[in-house]
């Protein structure tokens, strides 16, 4: 059995894992949070490395990126070099080049709209892809990353200004703690609502979702959330919330969308590539081969049908992998079956073959 395994400074409570098969060979995801613990995290990495196929960092960010420059943050390369033998990644990768694509889906798609709407973007410094995506259609933006990050209450509104305030600030702060700048462990489940008019005035709030899920105010009515790696239970609370639309740029897999760093481990252990020797063009290429597709769903319109879930492109994307060959049904340890990651890639490294034959 091969494993990818996203070790996540996260809680431990969102902690999920699948398996399937894949060819003749099963895999296992999963997903191991340290529930905010930073030596935790660098132990197992240290333990597992070269038992597992590839690693995923997850809960934070190993690059951040703005106006073309990146910048490495200082916590996250010190558990990236706790592994000496699998590959690891953090999914930034993938997610520059995903999220501009599913901003631009769905920029005049019927159902949403985005061209033009306001947008906060609760951090753009780990999404400047997405920003980008989202000037380019032009949405007026509010970047919460003064407010969100470091409690400055003043948004940039601006790709330029942003960029000016990266080259200052970025080499500093990824040389601190990344608690003092991001929830982490327990930190994740809180709540506590502030900045509301940035929220307010916003008809799309995207980005980061324990960002949105920390500060988010009691009542979200008819917006658009746009994020990724949500839970069952985080879907329900944005219904309760009032929030129309829900978007995750990966689909749902056994009642969740995993994050980038997850796919991107994935694709690494597939294609026995390493960080950094994809291009995000090349990983769009592996998905868009089977038809991938990112998940959209009207959560008030589904909870008036009793709650049916996985609506969609995720009830497409189901169909479409199980008739493509290489895929095979997946079982997950939290949940009844459904498509997965894996199968999602599998399918696309038979189709390879295929090709090469």
């Amino acid at each position: 059995m091969k494993r990818v395994v996203s070790v996540s400074i996260g809680s431990s409570r969102r902690n999920h894992t699948v398996e399937t098969t894949i060819g003749n060979e099963t895999f296992e995801i999963q997903r191991i949070g340290t529930d905010g613990s930073l030596a935790r995290a660098e132990e197992l990495i240290r333990e597992l490395d070269g038992k597992v196929a590839a690693f995923g960092l997850g809960g934070i960010d190993r690059y951040l990126y703005a106006g073309g420059r990146r910048y490495t943050v200082r916590d996250a390369e010190r558990l990236a070099r706790a592994a000496r033998i699998s590959p690891v990644a953090d999914g930034s990768g993938l997610k520059q080049s995903l999220e501009r694509k599913v901003v631009r889906l769905f920029a005049d798609d019927p159902r949403v709209r985005l061209r033009g709407r306001p947008v906060l973007l609760v951090s753009a410094v780990d999404r400047f892809g997405m920003a980008e995506a989202f000037h380019e259609i032009g949405s007026p933006l509010c970047l919460g990353d003064l407010p969100f990050a470091l409690g400055i209450p003043f948004p940039l509104r601006s790709l330029r200004t942003l960029r000016i305030l990266a080259a200052l600030v970025l080499p500093v702060i990824t040389r601190l703690p990344f608690q003092w700048i991001y929830p982490t462990g327990e930190r994740q489940s809180a709540n506590t609502p502030r900045f509301r008019r940035f929220f307010d005035e916003a008809e799309v709030v995207a980005g980061d979702f324990l960002y949105i899920y920390r500060y988010m105010p009691v009542r979200m009515d008819g917006k658009i959330v746009l994020t990724n790696t949500v839970t069952r239970e985080d879907k329900e609370e944005l219904r309760r919330r009032g929030v129309g639309w829900l978007i995750t740029t990966t689909p749902e897999l056994n009642g969740r969308s995993f994050g980038t760093n997850v796919i991107e481990a994935l694709l690494l252990a597939l294609t026995g590539k390493r960080s950094g020797e994809l291009s995000g063009d090349q990983y769009l290429e592996l998905l868009e081969g089977i038809g991938f597709q990112p998940r959209i769903e009207n959560l008030q319109e589904e909870g008036r049908q009793g709650g049916a879930g996985g609506a969609g492109a995720s009830a497409e994307l189901t169909a479409a992998v199980s008739r493509l060959p290489g895929a095979s049904s997946s079982t997950s340890k939290d949940g009844p079956a459904g498509a997965s990651a894996e199968v999602l890639v599998a399918a696309t490294s038979d189709r390879k073959k295929e090709t090469a034959n």
